[in-house]
């Protein structure tokens, strides 16, 4: 009988060894680190590709730069050359360019110069070989084959109508536009204010006229 307790303990301590090893082999299975694709912690967090981009968008000038519907009614027949059109302005004319417009419409593309003060503006429009500055006589960059002048005569200074400017030499372009480049406004000189159109190809015929509410000088050439 003295002899059981003896035998009996190495097999318990046997069993015991065993239990530690198997508990070790499970937790060793359990931490994933002979699988690369489980991390040790837990499975292996996702994230979402991220969203592109929205695609950049431009934007360009308006289609019709004058929509008043009175303006086709108000404008005069296209000539059928290139020659000067002139109109004088009133004696108490006295104007600022606040905004340039240029835009396409059927058969034509139109700048709009809209003018701000009193009276009634005057125009000397005509091709010309360079834009050239008055009276600096610097050359006005300005795109295109052709160069149509615009002068709006009874002009001022914004000091003496309080109107804002319309920026100087900044072109002014649209998209769709099929024989006007870009429009560019120059400055004032001794009552008048001198502005570019730029013209692809050949001189092509244009007409100008009067809108009023507001005072509107516009250009249209034909192609």
């Amino acid at each position: 009988m003295s002899r059981l307790p003896h035998v009996r303990r190495p097999l318990l301590a046997a069993t015991a060894v065993a239990s530690l090893a198997l508990v070790a082999a499970c937790g060793t299975a359990d931490s994933g680190s002979d699988d690369p694709s489980t991390p040790a912690g837990g499975p292996t967090a996702t994230t979402a590709a991220p969203s592109p981009d929205p695609t950049p968008t431009t934007t360009g000038g308006s289609e019709a730069a004058d929509p008043d519907p009175e303006a086709d009614a108000a404008a005069p027949p296209f000539p059928a050359d290139t020659s000067v059109d002139t109109a004088d302005p009133t004696g108490d004319a006295a104007l600022t360019v606040t905004d340039v417009r240029v835009g396409h419409h059927d058969g034509y593309d139109r700048v709009v110069l809209e003018l701000a003060g009193t009276g009634t503006p005057g125009w000397r429009v005509e091709y010309v070989d360079a834009a050239v500055e008055d009276p600096t006589g610097e050359t006005v960059d300005l795109a295109g084959d052709s160069v149509l002048q615009v002068v709006v005569t009874g002009a001022a200074y914004p000091f003496e109508t309080g109107a804002t400017e319309f920026p100087l030499k900044q072109p002014v372009t649209a998209a769709g536009t099929t024989v006007v480049t870009e429009s560019v406004l120059v400055g004032t000189f001794e009552a008048q204010t001198q502005a570019f159109v730029g013209v692809t190809g050949s001189p092509a015929p244009f007409r100008a006229y009067l809108l009023e509410n507001p005072t509107r000088v516009v250009v249209d050439v034909q192609g």
